[in-house]
């Protein structure tokens, strides 16, 4: 049985984007969009509804449910804000970090993640692990921050004109964020310089695939990035191996090292470009039935691949290596992957805030359950510390040789091209 909603999606981290299927209810405003908002009791009774409905184990983790919606449908809420905190105090009972609440900004945030687009001033974010502040990881290409001179480790001190300490990355998101023309002012601090930017917002469009030609002791090498499984990376996938094939590549490395995930049927499409046959991934819901996905005869390349994946490579990422590895397909080199193996449902609710619920395990080709455990890669690399901030610091030697887990990906690539090529007939000896 086929997966048939092509909504599914798959995520990183717990406190990010999960594994999960968009459905369509709540998305657009409906007719009871005004009930739940003057109702916040039965928004609260709506997601547990949902849980008791779809919650991937019919046990709940061990948790008294029943007794679950005792407790919060006999208290009194005068707002949708006491709401919102008794259902996340509700969904922590499940000790499952991946069923969440998101308010609804939250949720459109999640929406715009995943589509490949967005209006902003095209810029990276992080709150950097030692200080805190708000800095950029990298401007994006062709952005309104990237031709105003906006440059990695700028940190962000205020948006127009509003302090950004001890700000969190969402907020700062949602301030930067907004429609296409309008502007945004902000303050960088720069080594000891502050300087105002005023970048004018734009339509963002999110590149996922990065590729190019390099040269190896075998030949030509194609080198793919794919930073996000979002919606309009299959395209951009398919135009990068078209583009290399037509060089005449002799081999490829993948680098799906730190993708979060994104979207499932993504994965499956990228799958399909690289196995003609077998099975891609299958889900398990409470009920044990099975979808699976498999591939359709479609392939684009035969060529030797190596795959480069570490702890960053989540969800989506694990089931596009999972299907190469276990179809025999390419050689995984690097560190073990993330270990998350579960597929969420993302639905709308009536008051434009959205729910997302654990509602399946994955499972590989040869039937693995990865949850908690991740993808253990062929070949191990592992990266020190100080080799990861070099590179972190220096973004553009990734995908170099100068890139541990790359040069040991090109040394097993040029390894399996040459076992690939035919042996040339010995010379017969004359007696």
């Amino acid at each position: 049985m086929a997966i048939a909603n092509r909504g599914l999606l798959l995520g990183a981290t717990a406190v990010a984007i999960t594994a999960l299927t968009v459905t369509g209810a709540g998305l657009r405003l409906s007719e009871g969009q005004a009930f739940f908002r003057d109702s916040p009791k039965e928004l609260v009774d709506e997601v547990w509804q949902i849980i008791d409905r779809t919650y991937v184990d019919g046990t709940f983790n061990k948790v008294d449910w029943k007794g679950v919606r005792n407790q919060y449908l006999n208290r009194s809420y005068t707002n949708k804000e006491e709401a919102y905190k008794a259902i996340r105090e509700m969904l922590e009972k499940l000790g499952d970090p991946y069923t969440r609440f998101m308010d609804p900004q939250q949720f459109k945030n999640m929406q715009i993640d995943t589509s490949g687009e967005l209006f902003g001033v095209g810029i990276q974010l992080a709150a950097d692990e030692k200080t805190k502040k708000l800095t950029v990881i990298a401007p994006i290409e062709d952005s309104p921050a990237f031709a105003a001179g906006v440059l990695s480790k700028d940190i962000i001190t205020k948006i127009d004109g509003k302090s950004t300490e001890g700000m969190d990355v969402n907020k700062a998101v949602t301030l930067i964020r907004g429609p296409a023309g309008t502007e945004v002012t902000l303050t960088i601090l720069r080594g000891s310089n502050e300087a105002d930017y005023k970048l004018k917002r734009a339509r963002i469009e999110i590149h996922p695939v990065k590729s190019a030609l390099q040269t190896g002791t075998t030949g030509k090498i194609g080198y793919i990035r794919l930073i996000q499984f979002s919606a309009n990376a299959p395209a951009e996938m398919r135009q990068a191996i078209e583009k290399l094939e037509k060089q005449q590549v002799t081999g490829y490395i993948l680098d799906l090292r730190s993708n979060p995930g994104g979207l499932l049927y993504t994965s499956v499409d990228i799958a399909r470009m690289w196995i003609k046959e077998g099975a891609i991934v299958s889900t398990v819901d409470r009920q044990g039935e099975q979808d699976r996905e498999r591939a359709n005869q479609r392939s684009m390349t035969d060529k030797p691949l190596v795959v480069l994946v570490d702890g960053g490579s989540a969800s989506a990422s694990e089931i596009l290596s999972g299907a190469l590895q276990d179809n025999k397909r390419a050689v995984i080199v690097g560190s073990k992957t993330f270990g998350k193996g579960l597929v969420q449902s993302v639905r709308g609710l009536g008051d434009g805030s959205g729910l997302a619920v654990t509602i399946a395990k994955y499972l590989t080709p040869n039937g693995r359950d990865i949850n908690k455990h991740g993808i253990d890669p062929d070949v191990e690399i592992k990266l020190s510390d100080e080799q990861r901030r070099a590179l972190s610091s220096e973004r553009d030697k990734i995908g170099t040789p100068a890139d541990p887990q790359y040069a040991k990906a090109l040394e097993v690539l040029t390894q399996q091209i040459r076992a690939a090529q035919p042996q040339a007939p010995q010379a017969q000896k004359k007696s």
